[in-house]
């Protein structure tokens, strides 16, 4: 089955292309140039066209362990396995680990269906009220006690954090008591940080790894807060203990058959971005406020159109829900969130995600909104949102906000 964000990111560059008028809400791609030197440096490394070992180069290692140890978690060289996007590492964490996946609901669209694809079961937890990324805390005990009586075999915990779809980040109380959880049941945590660099106040995200050190792997790369989507650039810790040994074996027999490496350019490219330059900091802190700004703005629109939303704190997304508006929206038919979606795109070239591919319930009136890719057409466009002091009055991420505000008029009024 094709992946949902895949699908709404290649029908609306299709729509595009065909010279469609849409706003683009439903892929989650940073929406970042390139910074000159992180290419160049590429460039250089062209002819570095020789297999390497799979975990990834020492150069390569080295750096993702300061990067690591910098944020707080020191970690080793062999604690760590590159991959072509940390998507391929979650994919071979699910394959590796043993027991079925219990997965915060909503939640980024691979994970079930990754799931799926290596035979668990999926086992959905409600998020809390304030966040998503994590189950409730009050509820992941009762969800794994009926799964288990259901006869479910639960081995493994996702956690976002920060999250995807909802932009938020769980308070750390929160991620603490589902670690407590998970030792409790002898859980592994496998805690997707591809975001962590986003924070809107600038504030680490709290990690698993402060609660459950010894049963946590850590996901993250660099597509995300260095905008690298396309180079496909991912990155897992492993616990420094004996299971640690065991999980990295596995992942490298995993890894050893299905990509081999990381291709060798790319690997020079995170040896550099790791190690934090001024430049790279820079760009990911002016990346954070343009983020933040950008995703304010069309939280507002949604909270003036009657949804509820959770106030983004991280990355580039948003979840409204229209649930306030459900008799006007039913008066024009729609009841359900995939309804609200289709809508939306060809009554008022609006382009997202309906919760239901999320793993949300296809009854309610909620969406992902991802709003990344409202910074510009051309380079140059992005590069005058990044540097500008005053991004929402640039013409073409004004024009979007005025073209999501005349469609939620529309579509809330009509």
């Amino acid at each position: 089955m094709h992946s949902a964000t895949l699908a709404i990111n290649e029908t609306l560059q299709a729509r595009k292309a065909a010279g469609e008028k849409v706003l683009h809400l439903g892929f989650g791609e940073a929406g970042l140039p390139v910074p000159d030197d992180i290419a160049a440096l590429v460039s250089r490394a062209a002819g570095r066209n020789s297999y390497g070992a799979v975990v990834g180069s020492l150069e390569a290692r080295e750096a993702a362990a300061g990067w690591f140890g910098r944020r707080g978690l020191p970690t080793e060289p062999d604690q760590l396995l590159f991959a072509p996007g940390s998507k391929a590492l979650l994919f071979a964490l699910l394959a590796a680990l043993p027991g079925d996946l219990v997965l915060p609901c909503p939640a980024w669209v691979s994970y079930a269906a990754q799931a799926a694809i290596v035979g668990k079961r999926v086992i959905d937890v409600p998020i809390p009220a304030e966040c998503g990324g994590i189950p409730d805390p009050e509820l992941l005990e009762q969800a794994l006690t009926q799964a288990k009586a259901a006869g479910a075999n639960p081995g493994v915990l996702l956690l976002t954090v920060p999250d995807n779809p909802t932009g938020t980040v769980a308070p750390a109380e929160y991620v603490r008591a589902v670690c407590a959880i998970a030792e409790r049941h002898g859980l592994a945590v496998v805690s997707d940080e591809i975001y962590a660099e986003l924070c809107h106040d600038g504030q680490p995200a709290p990690s698993a790894t402060a609660y459950l050190p010894e049963r946590t792997v850590v996901t993250s790369g660099l597509s995300k807060s260095m905008a690298l989507g396309g180079w496909r650039i991912g990155f897992a810790r492993v616990p420094d203990n004996q299971w640690g040994v065991e999980l990295m074996r596995d992942l490298i027999g995993v890894a050893s058959e299905v990509w081999s490496s990381l291709a060798a350019p790319m690997q020079a490219a995170a040896a550099h971005i790791l190690t934090d330059p001024d430049e790279v900091t820079g760009h990911i802190a002016a990346a954070r406020r343009l983020h933040a700004t950008v995703a304010r703005a069309v939280y507002d629109e949604f909270i003036r159109a009657g949804a509820l939303c959770r106030a983004p704190q991280a990355g580039f997304y948003l979840y409204p829900d229209f649930e306030p508006v459900r008799d006007d929206l039913a008066r024009q038919g729609i009841t359900t969130g995939a309804e609200l979606a289709h809508v939306l795109l060809e009554r008022y070239g609006v382009g997202l995600l309906a919760g239901e591919a999320f793993g949300d319930e296809p009854r309610a009136l909620r969406a992902r909104v991802a709003t990344s890719l409202l910074y510009g057409e051309s380079a140059d466009e992005r590069w005058t949102a990044l540097r500008g002091d005053a991004p929402l009055t640039l013409p073409w991420i004004a024009g979007s906000l005025d073209h999501l505000r005349e469609a939620l008029t529309g579509l809330t009024q009509g």
